[in-house]
This record gives structure tokens, C-alpha cells and sequence, in this order.
């Protein structure tokens, strides 16, 4: 079968691109803007890319056009399409039904730490010997691709033990067979496509179903937090009651979703909001500031590992009881932890000269941003932290958060933002932080500001959804050399 994917150089859809070549699909595609790395990595898969949208694509005659949500009404291809009545589905859809029906799917959903956390938890199934699949919105360092399908059963490749768990592995909660495969996928709730404005996560039908916490954000498709709750419990109704959920108990925006009505098992991580008992559960997973897992008050054992921050560590409890629920247990689910590489992109070290390190983070949410700050400060201790912040996202270039800022970057010492055709005004809104804040519209004038700005001993922390006009090299090239 041959399938033809527009907008295919996202990371969702290349991801996509990817399994289904896996899977034995002729895979071509195109988009808007075909450049490396996502053209490179596609086209070493042996997948056809074409430049732009034109309607003699047709004549390649796929047997379905898989439809990105960069796709909207007035696309020449996607307007030719409709017009003769061809063949098409979104994405999620696609992948739901023709490469997830016959998986036990473990989704991850939440406003932050989807990535992370389906990383820490397909690593977590990879070193227990489960070889799952997994689609996630990053590159996960220690697998090294962003995507694939459950690969065949050879001997563990970095540690841990050789597995016959592809036809082994635990049969479904409260009854069931065994030779289950496994995928793991981040569970957005941005739109499917232009023709189905549901979140992709109700595509899915996850087994297992992390629900990591819930704020407002896509301000440009929700206009508040009540209608991306709606869409979380559109979620929450397809999971079958021998199933999973685990919940942040946390947040109170998930026991409001909770609460509209829940048929599965949620099991609790953090602090237990004490309405989650009036749905099925056993909740109950802690982490102490030693780092001392406990399941319901039971020491499970301790984490041992190198990532920074309270989030992470939530990101963690949650990958743990996942896992678990697919039969890993806790002790292998810490030990895999402890050899987790994390994603690239999430406190990266770029690079570091004359004593002054710098770092690349994914961090465009200020809550996010907040705990990305507070993370790199629990390692910094009293050096300075300069943070660099573009607010790329659909939601910063709204403005809708402005506000939030002074409060999410309070912890760094120094504060750099472009706001390059940003249309609202940054200088107002970073007021409050007073003279540690820089705000410029031109780039390579920030960057010669932070050069001058910065000191041996120094944390600089740039962050941006987007590749940030390649600041992170030119400043590392700006730096002053000893």
C-alpha cells in the first residue's frame, strides 16, 4: 500500500512516515519546507519528499493521503483532493487504525513533560525487554530516533538482560493472553486536521494512560482551560476499564476531568487530591527529597540518577507506574532510570567555553520555564544563571501569557529576550523584573550583549520551541576565549 503524507516534515508526521516504512508501506510525502535535519533523516529511510504542495502529486496515486494539521482549506493538493473525492485521513486517525489496533498502547499526555516522559518510559519497557514501539516528540538519547516500530527480540544492545518477552509478556490487566506488543506515544491535545477538531490523543484508545498535569496553553485553537479539559475527558472515555490512568493528584484541573466521570483504575502520583479516592483507585506514589520512591507507603527503592528538577522527578514517578502496570517492576523500572540519557533538547549542554556553559531547553510555557530555571538552580547553586528566552510558541506570540513571565523567570539572575515580530510589547511586560532584564529585537545584537554579559562560572540557559536562529552556536563562537 501506498500512502502520500502532506506535512510530513514535522516531527509528528515524519514520525509516522517512519513506522509506516517500517511497516512495509510505500511512504512518499511532501511539505512547504523540505530541509535537513527531518529531509535528511526521512530520505536515509528510503522516503520520497516533494517541495511544496502542487496538485501533480496526484499523479503519484496513493492509495490514502495522510493529512497533517499544518494542512488547511485552500492547500492546492488538499483542495484537488476534496474536489475528486479521493481517499484521505488525518494522521492520528491513520496511525490509530491501521498500526496501533492490535498494540497495548501506553499514551502520555499533559501540558508539560509529554516528551520526557514517554522517553523515560519507552527506555523503561527497552531495558526490562519489551521492545516497544514508541512516536515521540523528540529525539530520546538513548535511542537516537524520534520513532519506530516494535523491533524483533535481539539481546539487549546497552545492558540489562537478554528477553524473550515478545512472547512473553504480561497479558492484560484482569485477564487476557500473553504476546503483547507495546507502544508508547505522546498524547497531544492539539488539533487532528483542519476537518477534525478533536485533540489527536482520542485517536489513540491507550490501555495505560498518563494524565502528567493540565494548564491552559494553544491559546491559538482552546479559548480557555475549561474546553482542553473537555477534551481530556473525550479521553478519559476511551480507556477500558482494564486499563491504567495515572494521575498528577496534584492538579486540580485533572480531578475536575476526573470527576465528570472515570471508569478505569487511576492510580495517584504526588500528593493525592483527596476526591480522587471517589473514583477506582489505589493511588499512592511519593518521591522524598532523598529521592526514596514509595508506592501507597512502601519503600520501593531509591532514584540514582542525573536529571535535574522537580518535574523530572514527577516525570518519573509517572514512567514508573506505567511501567509497572505492563508487568516492569519498580526495582528494574529505577535501575533503567538511572541509565536514562534524557531527550535532546531538554537541558542540553551545548557546549562550554572559558567556564561558561551553555544550554538548550524546549522550556516556551512559563510554568515551564519556571521549573526549568528552578532545576538548573538546584545544580548551579550561587552561580549565575542568564536565561534566553524566545516566546516562539503559538501561545507566547499571543500574548496570552505575557503576564506569567516576570513570575517564571524571578530565579535566573540575568534575563535575555528577542522579541523579534513578536505583537505585543516584551519591554512592558518584563518591566518588573527591572535592570536584569534585556529585551532586543534584533538577534545577533542580543547575542553580543549576553557575549559581553557573561562570566567564567556562568549557567546560560537558552530557551525556545524553535531552533532560535542558531543562537546557541553563535554564542558559543561570541564567548570570550581565555
Amino acid at each position: 500500500m501506498h500512502i502520500h503524507i502532506l506535512g510530513i516534515c514535522g516531527t509528528f508526521m515524519g514520525g509516522i512516515a517512519v513506522i509506516a516504512k517500517q511497516a512495509g508501506y510505500r511512504v512518499t510525502g511532501c511539505d512547504a519546507n523540505v530541509y535537513p535535519p527531518m529531509s535528511t533523516q526521512l530520505e536515509a529511510q528510503g522516503i520520497g519528499l516533494i517541495e511544496g504542495f502542487g496538485i501533480e502529486q496526484l499523479e503519484l496515486g496513493p492509495d490514502v493521503f495522510v493529512i497533517g494539521n499544518v494542512v488547511s482549506r485552500g492547500n492546492p493538493l488538499m483542495e484537488e483532493i476534496l474536489n475528486r473525492n479521493l481517499s484521505y485521513a488525518s494522521g492520528p486517525q491513520w496511525l490509530a487504525d491501521t498500526l496501533l489496533r492490535d498494540k497495548w498502547v501506553l499514551g502520555v499526555a499533559g501540558t508539560h513533560g509529554k516528551t520526557t516522559t514517554s522517553a523515560m518510559l519507552a527506555w523503561i519497557l527497552e531495558y526490562a525487554g519489551l521492545h516497544p514501539g514508541f512516536l515521540i516528540g523528540g529525539v530520546p538519547q538513548n535511542f537516537g530516533v524520534s520513532a519506530r516500530l516494535n523491533p524483533p527480540c535481539p539481546p539487549f544492545a546497552k545492558g540489562g538482560k537478554t528477553s524473550d518477552a515478545c512472547t512473553t509478556a504480561p497479558p492484560f490487566a484482569k485477564g487476557g493472553s500473553g504476546g503483547i506488543s507495546f507502544f508508547v506515544i505522546e498524547a497531544d491535545e492539539y488539533d487532528t486536521a483542519f476537518f477534525d477538531k478533536r485533540s489527536k490523543f482520542v485517536h489513540y484508545h491507550p490501555r495505560t494512560a498518563i494524565l502528567n498535569n493540565l494548564e491552559f496553553d494553544h491559546a491559538d485553537i482552546f479559548p480557555n482551560l475549561a474546553s482542553i479539559e473537555t477534551q481530556f475527558h473525550h479521553l478519559v472515555r476511551t480507556i477500558p476499564g482494564n486499563g491504567l490512568i495515572v494521575c498528577n493528584g496534584r492538579e486540580e484541573s485533572l480531578r475536575r476531568v476526573l470527576q465528570r466521570g472515570c471508569w478505569t483504575p487511576v492510580e495517584t502520583f504526588g500528593s493525592p487530591l483527596p476526591s480522587v479516592g471517589e473514583v477506582q483507585g489505589e493511588g499512592g506514589w511519593h518521591i522524598d527529597t532523598n529521592d526514596r520512591v514509595t508506592l501507597n507507603g512502601k519503600l520501593q527503592g531509591t532514584l540514582e540518577w542525573d536529571l535535574l528538577g522537580e518535574h523530572n522527578r514527577m516525570n518519573a514517578l509517572a514512567a514508573l507506574a506505567a511501567a509497572r502496570h505492563v508487568g516492569v517492576p519498580v526495582t528494574q523500572g529505577l535501575a533503567a532510570l538511572g541509565k536514562f540519557e534524557n531527550v535532546k533538547r531538554r537541558m542540553e549542554v551545548r557546549g562550554a567555553v572559558n567556564g561558561i556553559t551553555v544550554y538548550d531547553d524546549f522550556a516556551h510555557h512559563p510554568t515551564a520555564i519556571d521549573t526549568t530555571i528552578a532545576g538548573l538552580r538546584s545544580k548551579a547553586g550561587k552561580a549565575r544563571i542568564l536565561a534566553v528566552l524566545e516566546p516562539r510558541s503559538n501561545t507566547m506570540k499571543l500574548g496570552v501569557m505575557k503576564n506569567a513571565l516576570p513570575g517564571s523567570l524571578k530565579g535566573a539572575d540575568l534575563v535575555f529576550c528577542y522579541a523579534g515580530n513578536l505583537g505585543w510589547d516584551a519591554r512592558g511586560a518584563l518591566a518588573p523584573l527591572g535592570e536584569k532584564a534585556v529585551v532586543k529585537d534584533d538577534l545577533n545584537e542580543l547575542i553580543g550583549i549576553i557575549a559581553v554579559a557573561a562570566k567564567s562560572g556562568d549557567h546560560v540557559l537558552v530557551m525556545s520551541n524553535g531552533d532560535f536562529g542558531g543562537i546557541h552556536e553563535k554564542l558559543l563562537k561570541k564567548l570570550p576565549q581565555e
